[in-house]
């Protein structure tokens, strides 16, 4: 089987009723990055950043993976599918992916304030100040704040560079580091760019751009590139 891997972002997600940082009315609208989204953040004020994301949670949880989460779970029939996620929901999983690496977090998962490496799943939507973890240590989000590593990169960075097919779809490939995965897929593997605005990035001979919203451009990726690759 070839390997296929996709590099999703809040594209995706948004077609499902997530909010995305850039969306009017969203979430984000009412909170500056600064105030719930970064370590500095949680120092300053615990219980404002676990009701942020209290409310992410609340609303990842009220809604359904679409059909471009259905279509890339449908084709593990076809390809070795490995996800690399921006997103922190768990949509590709609940579609039915097997392979989903986040390299932003999880959403429904909390972790250490004490030791990273103590990360719990969310038996609910809300996290509260008092919830801890078996060393005594406050629970936190488990969640890539801004100015904090992303440990999944080095990982998301080999997978890439054993590709077949390379698939970014519902990315601007404007946050980095995860932008410049595009950039280790190996010398003449095809890589297709699903999105309904082109990428301001270097265009390269390999490169094919869908530029369409993910549902119908996994359609259309399907129907018009895959067949001829698999």
């Amino acid at each position: 089987m070839k390997k296929l891997v996709i590099l999703s972002g809040a594209g995706i997600s948004a077609e499902s009723g997530i909010s995305t940082f850039r969306d009017n009315g969203g979430l984000w609208d009412n909170f500056r990055i600064e105030d719930v989204a970064t370590p500095e953040a949680w120092v300053r004020n615990q219980e404002l950043v676990l009701d942020f994301y209290n409310q992410r949670r609340k609303q990842a949880d009220s809604v359904k993976p679409n059909a471009a989460h259905y279509a890339l779970a449908e084709l593990e029939k076809q390809f070795d599918v490995t996800i690399i996620t921006q997103n922190v929901d768990n949509l590709h999983e609940v579609a039915g992916s097997t392979k989903v690496v986040h390299l932003h977090g999880e959403l429904f998962k909390s972790r250490s304030t004490k030791n990273p490496d103590l990360v719990y799943e969310m038996t609910s939507w809300e996290l509260k100040k008092g919830d801890l973890c078996e060393l005594g240590s406050q629970l936190r989000p488990h969640i890539v704040w801004f100015g904090e590593e992303v440990p999944m990169m080095e990982t998301a960075v080999e997978i890439t560079e054993e590709a077949d097919i390379f698939v970014v779809i519902g990315t601007s490939l404007a946050v980095y580091p995860a932008a410049g995965l595009v950039h280790y897929v190996k010398r003449g593997k095809p890589v297709y760019i699903i999105d309904p605005a082109k990428p301001e990035i270097s265009i390269k001979p390999n490169m094919t751009f869908i530029q369409e919203k993910a549902t119908t451009g996994m359609e259309t990726l399907i129907t018009k590139y895959l067949p001829t690759e698999s």
